[in-house]
Formats: structure tokens, sequence, C-alpha cells
């Protein structure tokens, strides 16, 4: 925490962000991290984000982010099957946003534009007056992720930008989802309408990788990818009226909490 306050919160830091912040410093990190050379950082990493090896697939590790990207056990995750509830595609700590007209996506006093974080102002005015579900995954999160709903999903698109860390402290300073590289797809669903999923890379993630990338029939809690190393965020944008989501979650957004939640957990309904 202390080196993200230095960096977003000093001159000479700032003075850095750009360079540690690029795409090009990721990539090479992301390629370190694929090689065996990194393979020596696996103990630790295990040991400080106390992984628990009865819940992980932990053999067969040949890089760092094949622990980081490790497979959960089967019947750890249970994907809820019933058509008329919404599940959280992830592991991660939830907030739920109304979408206005303008201004969106108020995160630690940060405004985030619908239409700027699609590129697409027709896509954007669907979603006036529904629902922007923020989940935000931390390094100790499972980094494998599912679609949110069965439906015809569209071509992939692919936003190019300068990767921030998704930690709070940077949302005080960058609007960090326009900073972003982002990946997303929209779901045509019988039961939501036409949902947009979308995943948001961070500093030091040198891939978002997205299993199928045309367009296709998916299945709710399909595997969709997998983020390597870094924190990352996952957006689902719901139509006007779709969904109802928990008491207990919009409680902990309108204190300003984030909800913890797991890959396959209900987290609203019809």
């Amino acid at each position: 925490m202390e080196m993200l306050d230095f960096l977003y919160h000093t001159a000479p830091g700032r003075a850095l962000l750009k360079p540690l912040s690029s795409r090009t410093l990721s990539k090479i990190c992301g390629a370190f991290l694929d090689s065996g050379l990194s393979k020596f950082l696996i103990k630790g990493f295990i040991k400080k984000a106390k992984i628990d090896p009865e819940e992980y697939v932990m053999e067969g590790f040949t890089c760092f982010n094949d622990c980081f990207s490790r497979e959960i056990r089967e019947g750890r995750r249970p994907v809820e099957q019933d058509p008329a509830k919404m599940i959280a595609p992830c592991d991660g700590l939830l907030s739920v946003w109304a979408i206005g007209e303008d201004t969106v996506l108020p995160v630690k006093q940060s405004e985030y534009s619908v239409s700027r974080l699609l590129r697409d102002r027709k896509l954007a005015a669907r979603y006036e007056g529904g629902l922007a579900l923020v989940y935000r995954l931390c390094v100790t999160h499972y980094h494998r992720y599912g679609y949110v709903e069965s439906g015809l999903k569209s071509v992939n698109r692919f936003i190019p930008g300068v990767l921030h860390t998704v930690r709070p402290v940077a949302l005080e300073a960058r609007p960090v989802f326009t900073e972003n590289c982002r990946d997303y797809t929209c779901i045509k669903t019988k039961q939501f309408g036409v949902l947009t999923q979308m995943e948001v890379g961070a500093m030091l993630v040198g891939k978002i990788s997205n299993h199928i990338r045309e367009r296709a029939d998916v299945v709710r809690g399909m595997e969709k990818g997998t983020f390597l190393y870094g924190g990352s965020t996952i957006i689902v944008l719901v139509e006007p009226g779709r969904v109802k989501i928990s008491e207990e979650i919009l409680d902990a957004s309108r204190r300003g909490e984030e909800f913890p939640v797991q890959y396959g957990q209900v987290v609203g309904s019809r």
C-alpha cells in the first residue's frame, strides 16, 4: 500500500507511473511470469496469499502464472442453476451502482462514463437506468472466471489502454476503468436481457485470456477465461428492470462497502 501511495500521491511517484504502467513493461513482466525462471516465486506466493491446497489443484506448475491461474478443485464452486437467479461470474469483492444518464460509476470519489468505458454510445444508452455490477479481484482470489449467464455472445471487443492498478488508492487519483485495457462481450439472454460482461486488466497483468472470441452460444458458469498476475476487475452491465440484487449486497454498496462473493454464487434474481 505504501508503494501505491508513493506512485499516485507524490511528484516523483507520478513521474515513474507512466513507464511503470506501460503495456511494454506489462508484457515483459508477463513473459517472465510465464517462464520457468519464475518458479522460485511460487512457494512464497502460496504462503503469503494463504492459498488452501484443499481448495485448489496445486500440482504441475511450470511457472508462476500456472500457480496464479490455478484451477479450483471439483465441487468447490457450485454454480446456481435456477434460470431466474443471477450468478457471480468470479470470486471477488462486489459493489453495485445505479447507472444514471451521464455519470455512472462513482468509485472512491471518481466517476466513470459507461460510453467511455465501452467506447460505444449506442450500447451505453441501453443500460441507462440499469445497474453496473463491479467485481474487484485481489491477487489472492481465484483468477478464473465464467460467463454470468447462458445465451448467444457477440464477438469480443478488446480496447487497449494504459494499465493501472485497481487497488482503491488508485481510484482516488485516476479514472482506472478508462485507463486500463478492457475486453468485453454482449450476451443475449432469455432471463436478463442483453448483458455486457467486461474484463479489465490492471498493472502488471500481461494478459486477459478469454477462450472464445467469436460469436457463440455459451452457458452460465462455463469458464470464460483467466487473468494472469495482478489485481483485476470484472464489470457486468444490466438493462433496467431485469434483475433484483440481493438486499444484503445492496445494503453493503449503500454503505460504500464491497461484498465478498464467489464464482457461481447467487447475487440477484428476476
